[in-house]
């Protein structure tokens, strides 16, 4: 039985054209509107399946200005499927803020399952898969960078990136600074012909990027172990104490920054 509520996300192929379900099919045949991030590459998809509706465009850099004509249709009742190019919209692709505010003014939205580069790309990797942070693409600017790495360099959970190939150098040489040279995978064209999974340290994943890399890019690495954390944890208590920080300030920082007992904090101040 068909489900149409006034706006769906609904997952397209990342690669391979079948790797689209049933569902979402017979949402976009009955879709009144369908927004995607480029009509030219959404309507490769459509050809395929036969499938013959009315497309709008809806990318990061129009989003903003055609946010009132969509949530107009919405409000009129349209059925409206929003797609990207590749992939689940709303992640790191146009959609999230459609349904921020059709969800604000108690429209009623849906999201299909479907295509998504992040799960396949941690279980390839063979890393831990529990628990995992999805990270999406790093800052661009250095000190939104750096600050994003520092924050996440203690973190016990397998994070997963999305990087691009022409900046994928320097982002993997400041991981490398900041976070060691921990096991990570950059799986590459996943769902495609050339699907590849490069499993290395950081260090040589970088050599290999230095060579040339091409395609949709998911980069994974292996979380802070524990003997690494509770250095980490216990070089910053001591550098702080040195400073003259409270013992209050420095308690509530650790808790926050590292998870550490409020007691196990004051124990090392004593020492």
């Amino acid at each position: 039985m068909l489900y149409l509520v006034p706006m769906l996300l609904c997952p397209t192929p990342i690669g391979n054209l079948e790797d689209i379900t049933l569902r979402a099919l017979n949402v976009l045949r009955n879709a009144d509107l369908i927004a995607c991030e480029d009509t030219r590459t959404s309507s490769v998809l459509l050809r395929h399946y036969d499938i013959n509706r009315p497309l709008t465009s809806f990318h990061v850099h129009n989003e903003n200005d055609k946010l009132p004509f969509l949530l107009e249709k919405l409000r009129d009742g349209a059925n409206i499927a929003v797609i990207s190019d590749a992939g689940t919209p709303g992640v790191s692709d146009p959609g999230w803020i459609l349904l921020k505010r059709a969800v604000d003014e108690g429209l009623a939205v849906d999201v299909l399952p479907g295509a998504s580069a992040i799960i396949p790309a941690v279980l390839l990797s063979g890393i831990s898969p529990q628990p995992f942070a999805f990270v999406g693409f790093p800052p661009e600017k250095q000190g939104e960078r750096t600050k994003l790495f520092d924050a996440l360099k203690t973190w016990p959970h397998t994070l997963c990136f999305y990087v691009s190939p022409h900046k994928a150098e320097k982002h993997i040489a400041a991981m490398i600074d900041i976070f060691g040279d921990r096991e990570a995978a950059l799986v590459r064209e996943i769902s495609k012909v050339f699907q590849e999974v490069i499993r290395e340290k950081l260090s040589g994943i970088l050599a290999r990027v230095i060579e040339g890399v091409k395609g949709e890019l998911v980069l994974v690495v292996a979380g802070c172990s524990e003997g690494v954390k509770g250095e980490a944890w216990r070089s910053e208590v001591r550098a702080m104490r040195d400073d003259g920080d409270s013992v209050k300030d420095i308690v509530k920082v650790i808790q926050e920054k590292y998870g550490i007992a409020k007691n196990e904090i004051k124990k090392l101040l004593m020492t």
